[in-house]
């Protein structure tokens, strides 16, 4: 008994406490990268904390002890880069695409089913880069002006979603959002064309202890993971 006491001690002083800070669009694919880690690093505990990239820049502006950010583009890393804040420059990790989606069956092209929508749930444009490129895209498509007033604004991506498969009639969505267990059901949304600049999300390194899942994420295993999830990784 004292030795399984004594055990359990040693593991959890030798344990590595990894807090990662994330974009809301890697909500599905990050639990499943840190599952592959922990075969390798299985004494590292590694603590997700998910929000908007804007949100999460300004947290660790105003010193949130986080490991590692990756956020949803490369505007907030460089940022934070340019500020001397983190130990690496910024890279990407995977390229991220938007989509239409609806829980109610869809017929059409893409700008029948915007311009008929009632309601269209986007992420906030000013924090989440996934909203961003929604607008962006709007307006590109000669859209914006015609559906603006019928924009419907969620705090992240993610909620964003939620809003499409709860109440409005449709979402721009990040892909990767529909790849999870309890999501990939939904078979209702398309691929949209790039009318928007390309998300390449960014990540950057913030404590030296989190250097081996930083490393991960540029790993086969975790690339296969991303691509599983919607992302383009290179």
């Amino acid at each position: 008994m004292k030795f399984l006491i004594s055990l359990f001690f040693t593991v959890f002083l030798f344990a590595n406490e990894i807090f990662v800070a994330s974009a809301t669009g890697n909500a599905y694919a990050m639990p499943e990268i840190i599952k592959e880690y922990n075969k390798i690093y299985p004494n590292d505990n590694v603590h997700l904390i998910f929000a908007s990239s804007g949100k999460l820049t300004a947290q660790i502006m105003h010193g949130a002890k986080y490991d590692i950010f990756l956020a949803a583009n490369m505007k907030y890393p460089l940022f934070l880069y340019k500020k001397g804040i983190v130990l690496t420059k910024p890279k990407i990790y995977a390229y991220g695409t938007i989509v239409l989606f609806s829980r109610k069956p869809i017929n059409g092209n893409y700008k029948d089913i915007i311009l008929n929508a009632t309601s269209i749930a986007i992420a906030n444009p000013k924090t989440a880069p996934y909203g961003k490129a929604a607008v962006e895209f709007l307006k590109n498509t000669g859209l914006y002006d015609k559906v603006k007033d019928k924009l419907i604004y969620a705090e992240t991506v993610s909620a964003a979603f939620n809003y499409s498969l709860h109440s409005t009639d449709i979402g721009i969505i990040a892909k990767s959002l529909l790849f999870s267990p309890n999501t990939k059901k939904y078979k209702n949304w398309i691929n949209l064309p790039n009318g928007y600049t390309p998300i390449n999300q960014g990540v950057v390194l913030l404590n030296k202890k989190a250097e081996n899942f930083y490393n991960f994420l540029f790993s086969d295993e975790a690339k296969k993971i991303f691509k599983k999830y919607g992302y383009i990784v290179k």
